[in-house]
């Protein structure tokens, strides 16, 4: 009879032994993203070409729930807009992205990129005089379109799988924005049935489809490749701000409570000597 119950523990550890050894994953790369440092900023070009391939790759699959269109034109943001003088003809004219001297943030409301970029959305809405469901080009307030209505369509298109929502994967994730690019770059071709071999996901097999492939998602910047790895590296970078979108700001006011601090301790330091000078310890 023990004889026969330690073979079952055996077996059992065996299995627990197996199991865990099936969920085991590849170490992400360690990519040398801007952001990393504590006092890291946000490439932004790399944000706005990772938008550009969430927009034409991912967002058929996942959506971006916690996200307004708006957002985007926000300070801090990918397409936020400043008005700047022409140096030339004396002109304002508008400019994404912070210039690096001058320049005035025009609210989002008067964004014309952001207001581009949601009317390229059709958002499902309900008709205020028939009360019939329509759909309409996006507003700015508008919440980031999700491709499918409910969790129970999404998984039959899927073949069972629920695509997660992005806003805060890389929060959500261990590794963050190195798991990201490393899974989106890490199948090697082998398929098993509608599941796919990618090493850097626990247990190996995942049913997303490999989404980069060479030129998918064209960019405008010829001297940017487009190739899997770069992709990967945008998008990762892009959800980052989509998970971290006061990332900058926050390390802006550390640094300066970091500052007043020192300084504080060094005037308090200052005066202690003052006060005890004299006396003996």
């Amino acid at each position: 009879m023990l004889r026969a119950l330690s073979a079952a523990a055996a077996v059992v550890i065996a299995a627990v032994g197996v199991a865990f050894a099936a969920a085991e994953a590849d170490h992400p790369q360690d990519y040398p993203f801007s952001f990393d440092s504590p006092v890291g900023s946000y490439d932004m070009a790399s944000v706005q070409r990772g938008f550009q391939v969430y927009n034409q790759v991912c967002a058929a699959c996942h959506g971006l729930d916690h996200l307004s269109y708006r957002n985007l034109g926000e300070e801090g943001g990918p397409f936020a807009v400043y008005r700047v003088r022409d140096h030339e003809t004396g002109e304002p004219t508008l400019q994404v992205g912070r210039p690096a001297h001058g320049g005035t943030f025009v609210d989002v409301v008067d964004n014309p990129y952001v207001r581009a970029i949601a009317e390229t959305a059709m958002i499902n809405d309900i008709d205020p005089n028939s009360g019939q469901p329509v759909e309409r080009p996006g507003r700015i307030s508008d919440r980031f379109r999700n491709p499918f209505p409910n969790e129970i369509a999404a998984r039959a298109v899927n073949g069972g799988a629920y695509p997660p929502d992005l806003t805060v994967i890389n929060l959500a994730r261990h590794g963050g924005a190195d798991y990201i690019r490393s899974l989106l770059i890490g199948y090697d071709g082998e398929v098993n049935g509608t599941l796919y071999h990618n090493r850097y996901f626990p247990g190996g097999w995942i049913a997303m489809p490999p989404p980069l492939g060479e030129g998918v998602v064209p960019y405008t910047d010829p001297e940017v490749p487009q190739t899997p790895e770069q992709y990967a590296t945008d998008v990762a970078h892009f959800l980052q701000w989509t998970a971290d979108p006061h990332m900058e700001e926050r390390k802006r006011t550390g640094i300066v409570v970091l500052a007043f601090l020192i300084v504080l301790a060094g005037l308090m330091y200052l005066a202690y000597k003052q006060v005890w000078r004299g006396e003996s310890h």
